[in-house]
């Protein structure tokens, strides 16, 4: 009866000790997971787009960028004839012209 004492007063001592969170076995000393923070949409300027049959080249945030190019951390991925496809900080985005107020012409 003695050992099933000491047992019970092991598990209880054992049990009101705080749980440790548990390491990866395979994880190398050191490495640290960085904490993934959604960073928000940040607001992105299409000011204009040039399309040709030879030359397409877009103007982001006054930077004039071809497909492939990028600045800023924004990488241009296919330009069309009214919006162009990027990597913003490696997210997909569309990006888009404004639409430009109607001007009444005079007679």
């Amino acid at each position: 009866m003695r050992f099933a004492g000491s047992l019970v007063a092991i598990i209880a001592f054992l049990a009101s000790m705080p749980v440790a969170a548990l390491q990866d076995p395979t994880k190398p000393p050191g490495i640290e997971s960085p904490a993934i923070r959604s960073q928000p949409a940040r607001s992105l300027s299409l000011d204009s787009i040039v399309y040709g049959r030879d030359r397409k080249v877009a103007v982001i945030e006054g930077e004039a960028l071809r497909e492939g190019q990028g600045a800023n951390g924004i990488r241009v991925r296919k330009i069309h004839q009214d919006r162009v496809e990027v990597l913003d900080r490696g997210n997909p985005r569309v990006l888009y012209l404004d639409k430009l107020p109607q001007v009444r012409g005079t007679q």
